[in-house]
């Protein structure tokens, strides 16, 4: 099933294993590492990455929608996620 990530970005969240906030330094420092080894993906067009995808295939994509958004996008509660985050 494939979902907007935002910014006409799309993901198949069948290979999605997680979804997390790119707030914590963990992560950060996971972000870091992914660009360092040349398997992140950005789809964030230019804005602050709020969550990032990490992908089976050990990619992590950074969008910059936040986490709940995707998940609302997921269940297809576009209502609720109206005003959340704007494209």
């Amino acid at each position: 099933m494939l979902v907007n990530i935002g910014y006409g970005n799309f993901v198949n969240m069948d290979k999605v294993i997680g979804v997390v906030r790119a707030d914590a330094a963990p992560v950060k420092r996971m972000i870091q590492t992914a660009k360092d080894e040349n398997i992140a993906i950005d789809a964030t067009c230019g804005r602050k990455t709020k969550c990032v995808l990490v992908m089976e295939s050990g990619h992590v994509v950074l969008s910059a929608l936040l986490p709940e958004t995707i998940e609302n996008r997921l269940r297809g509660n576009v209502s609720t996620e109206r005003g959340q985050d704007h494209e």
